[in-house]
């Protein structure tokens, strides 16, 4: 090789745990749709010669989730093989940015070209007024910004600026978000795939969301207009994984109730599925109004969705209105979930805990009322945080209200603000607390039962999926979306600002971490696998129900302790029965006229 070679090297980066370590694994979990997309375009502008014909372009991809990374190491093989380079340190979120800022300046120290991107970089250009101290910081150490999609062809020119040594400071598409129709397929190297936990990969069908929610950032970086990809893309997404072994994928869209063209997308994954045999399961995220779309959970779970995560976010009314999330309807969720269920898919949920009108008794009584009155399996909390993007920060920062200056605690699974009626130890309480109620061993019975009474329940899946996510948060201290296969950890990799650990003191630690884990890994598999071996031979278990599951009418439904015991629940039950008075006089009168 020689100078008319580019490398251009694709990172996405982790964040460090508390202890100041990368959190990575030996199998991770979930691929990143950022990896896969940003590839993706990069083999096409490598595909059309964006550097010209006398240039080759070497394509490098890392996630730091399962791989280590080593900057000085990849700056001598760059140097080895010769040419030139550009290292993108791609999809860093706030809570990643920490970790992207060690490695950026690593790889300048190397003399090597790098940019950042992602949602950290977008939500900050798009909502705040100045960067933030440590982008300007690191800007002004040489390393570029790249706000924005790399959809439409701009990796072009972020190529030939990088290999004329002349990248800018700041590349700014916020305020032009690229049609998605037609952009090349979103795909990781078969290589990536041998280090998450199966042929899993993910792909994104839609950007944007026409909802105003106050904590979200993504309706500040990918907009609130909605803009998607085309059943024949879908086609293609799906023949290229599957070609290298990959049948399993992630829907990364953050709301695919609201794409218009769920219908023909679904349409041709079931035909892909009926036709011609095609294995493919799907993980897809909904709304709580999904299933009033007529044929929406059929059809997908026809295509192939067997779990489905769903933006629960809160059984109280007053805090879904304070936090400007309106579309959910508290008096839709039994009805929602039970329809999931009877069509066999696992339903997943998130919890936000933190709303103002918040208290650590009514946490933890809200989550005993999801717990008994609705037929969720897996459930996921999460902080309220302030995520730089999202319109709460912008409101804190104005207010000169305190946040936590660590961006790498902004993972939502830390506390990083004050609460207006919790203390700081009450919050951090009821978010610990509301995990060990729903994972208890009692809970896990019930909703093994639940699972063991239908016909497409799945109760072996559901045990699986609930160990994984207690044992995330009980021996790895992690959120389970981060979560893992045999946690790695390298000596010198530690945080920047933290000591290097003596080699005496490290090792034996690991070790002994290593140890007490698997043994409660070991321990706590056995205790709930009895339960399962129970539920599994009870005779009874065809037979079994309770509140969750059960039919109940309209007007029974208000007797229900989510009505009558969260605020606002007798409110929204008379607003849904007044809005339904008026749709129904509507229609009379349309009809008499």
């Amino acid at each position: 090789m020689d100078a008319r070679d580019f490398h251009f090297v694709m990172i996405k980066p982790t964040h460090y745990d508390d202890d100041g370590y990368p959190i990575q694994w030996l199998r991770s979990a979930i691929p990143s749709n950022t990896l896969a997309s940003l590839n993706g375009l990069a083999e096409a502008a490598r595909d059309r010669n964006a550097l010209g014909e006398h240039v080759r372009i070497h394509l490098h991809t890392y996630d730091e989730t399962n791989k280590r990374v080593r900057p000085e190491k990849i700056a001598r093989d760059i140097k080895q093989q010769g040419g030139k380079a550009l290292i993108a340190l791609v999809g860093v979120q706030s809570n990643q940015f920490p970790r992207a800022t060690d490695l950026a300046r690593r790889f300048l120290k190397e003399g090597l070209q790098t940019a950042i991107g992602g949602f950290h970089v977008s939500g900050c250009i798009s909502m705040l007024d100045d960067m933030p101290d440590e982008m300007v910081e690191l800007q002004a150490e040489g390393v570029s910004y790249f706000a924005g999609e790399a959809e439409d062809r701009r990796l072009d020119q972020f190529f030939r600026d990088a290999w004329n040594g002349d990248l800018k400071p700041l590349y700014n598409f916020m305020a032009d978000l690229p049609s998605l129709e037609g952009e090349p397929t979103p795909i990781l190297p078969s290589k990536h795939i041998q280090f998450t936990a199966g042929s899993h990969s993910s792909f994104d069908l839609g950007r944007g969301c026409p909802f105003q929610c106050s904590f979200c950032t993504i309706i500040n970086v990918q907009g609130r207009k909605s803009r998607f990809r085309s059943a024949d893309d879908l086609e293609q997404i799906i023949r290229d994984n599957y070609e290298q072994g990959i049948n399993r994928f992630f829907i990364t869209d953050d709301n695919f109730a609201r794409n218009r063209e769920w219908e023909p997308l679904f349409d041709r994954l079931i035909s892909l599925r009926e036709k011609e045999k095609f294995d493919i399961k799907f993980i897809i995220q909904v709304d709580t109004l999904c299933h009033r779309i007529e044929n929406f959970i059929e059809k997908a779970t026809r295509a192939g969705v067997n779990r489905v995560f769903i933006g629960l976010e809160n059984i109280n009314p007053d805090n879904l209105l304070a936090a400007k999330k309106r579309q959910n309807k508290i008096t839709e969720y039994r009805e929602m979930l039970q329809k999931w269920r009877a069509n066999g898919a696992t339903t997943y949920a998130g919890y936000i805990i933190g709303f103002p009108g918040d208290t650590k008794e009514s946490v933890l009584r809200d989550v005993e009322i999801i717990k008994n009155e609705l037929p969720l399996d897996l459930l996921e909390f999460f902080y309220l945080t302030p995520l730089p993007g999202s319109e709460d920060h912008k409101v804190l920062l104005s207010k000169g209200s305190w946040m936590d200056p660590d961006l790498n605690k902004y993972d939502l699974n830390h506390r990083v603000a004050h609460h207006p009626k919790m203390t700081d130890a009450e919050w951090e309480e009821a978010y610990q607390e509301a995990w060990e109620s729903y994972y208890s061993d009692t809970h896990v019975e019930t909703v093994l039962r639940r699972a063991a009474s239908h016909r497409k329940g799945r109760p072996g899946n559901k045990l699986f999926l609930m160990m994984w996510f207690k044992l995330m948060i009980q021996c790895e201290g992690v959120h389970p979306l981060e979560g893992g296969y045999f946690r790695l950890k390298f000596r010198k990799d530690r945080r920047s600002n933290l000591p290097v650990e003596s080699a005496l003191s490290f090792y034996p630690g690991y070790l002994w971490e290593i140890v007490a884990k698997h043994w409660a890994y070991v321990s706590s598999t056995l205790r709930v696998y009895r339960i399962y071996r129970k539920v599994k031979s009870s005779p009874e278990r065809h037979s079994y129900s309770d509140i969750a599951i059960e039919e109940i009418e309209k007007d029974g439904e208000e007797a229900l302790a989510m009505i009558q015991e969260t605020r606002g629940g007798v409110e929204a039950v008379a607003k849904t029965a007044r809005d339904a008075s008026i749709v129904k006089a509507a229609k009379e009168r349309a009809v008499a006229s």
